[in-house]
């Protein structure tokens, strides 16, 4: 899914032009991963990586402005019995520097195109209540609906550390 973008010039942008490329990684290429650790919230590691790339339902765009990973997206489909098939965006990051120039925005649609492929019927994402930057995106991307769900999460290392086992 090698997708040329060329962004649309405003004068929000910092550089006059910019050209990116987005790049679905796939199985074999967790290196592509660990090489745009500088995105992600921890260092990613290559084992976990390559987990990530061969479980059927993953995915992971990276864009490039240049050779240089500029931002990412990452979406995990989700299957029941009674519901179908969606697709979760799980996480969408864009380095500093590349802010600002609707590369977050192209991943998104980029996932959206994903998902339609796979014949997803909704996609869904996350995000805290006051995160300006990524509401934006998402409702530029064409989000229909807002919730006032509540997250809540198990933490299985603290709660039981030997039960969850390391890739």
């Amino acid at each position: 899914m090698a997708a040329a973008v060329q962004a649309t010039v405003g004068a929000w942008q910092t550089r006059p032009e910019m050209t990116m490329t987005i790049r679905a990684i796939l199985p074999g290429e967790g290196a592509a991963i660990v090489a745009a650790g500088s995105l992600f919230d921890s260092p990613p590691d290559l084992a976990t990586a390559d987990r990530f790339l061969v479980t059927p339902g993953h995915h992971l765009l990276i864009a490039f402005e240049g050779e240089t990973p500029a931002g990412f997206v990452s979406g995990v489909e989700l299957t029941h019995p009674d519901k179908g098939t969606e697709m979760f965006l799980y996480e969408l990051a864009v380095g500093e520097e590349f802010q600002r120039r609707g590369i977050g925005k192209a991943l998104v649609n980029a996932l959206l195109e994903v998902a339609r492929k796979q014949a997803c019927y909704d996609m869904w994402v996350l995000t805290d209540a006051d995160n300006e930057a990524a509401l934006a995106t998402y409702r530029a991307t064409g989000t229909t609906a807002e919730s006032g769900h509540l997250m809540l999460t198990w933490d299985l290392i603290r709660s039981h550390p030997t039960a969850v086992a390391t890739p």
